[in-house]
């Protein structure tokens, strides 16, 4: 089993950045897939962006291209989100997770095994 704990929420104005951080501990594997996610009040939880362990290929939604950047310490075990330019609809709840797929499954909540408790992101217009 291996835990995941998210840090560097927080609340910002509208055009700002954040950088997410998530530290993993525990059992790991020699290849898997970090992933973010989000979830707003009332909404499902969404795919933000991922990233492979071995060649650090990275994948992201269509609405953050361009603003976020997925990066990873594999030294550390940690997985970042840099988030800039941000906008108040990226307001949610963001989760790290770690899982195993490939392709379009890595879009999927269901194909993440382990999930961080969450940090909050408040982007105030």
């Amino acid at each position: 089993q291996v835990q995941l704990v998210e840090s560097g929420g927080g609340a910002v104005q509208a055009g700002g950045s954040l950088r997410l951080a998530c530290a993993a501990s525990g059992r790991t594997f020699s290849d898997y897939v970090m992933g973010w996610f989000r979830q707003a009040p009332g909404k499902e939880r969404e795919f933000v962006a991922a990233i492979r362990r071995i060649g650090r290929s990275t994948y992201y939604t269509e609405s953050v291209k361009g603003r976020f950047t997925i990066s990873s310490d594999n030294t550390k075990n940690t997985v970042y989100l840099q988030m800039n330019s941000l906008k108040p609809e990226d307001t949610a709840v963001y989760y790290c997770a770690r899982g195993f797929a490939n392709g379009p499954d890595m879009l999927k909540p269901q194909a993440y095994d382990s999930w961080g408790q969450g940090t909050q992101v408040t982007v105030s217009s």
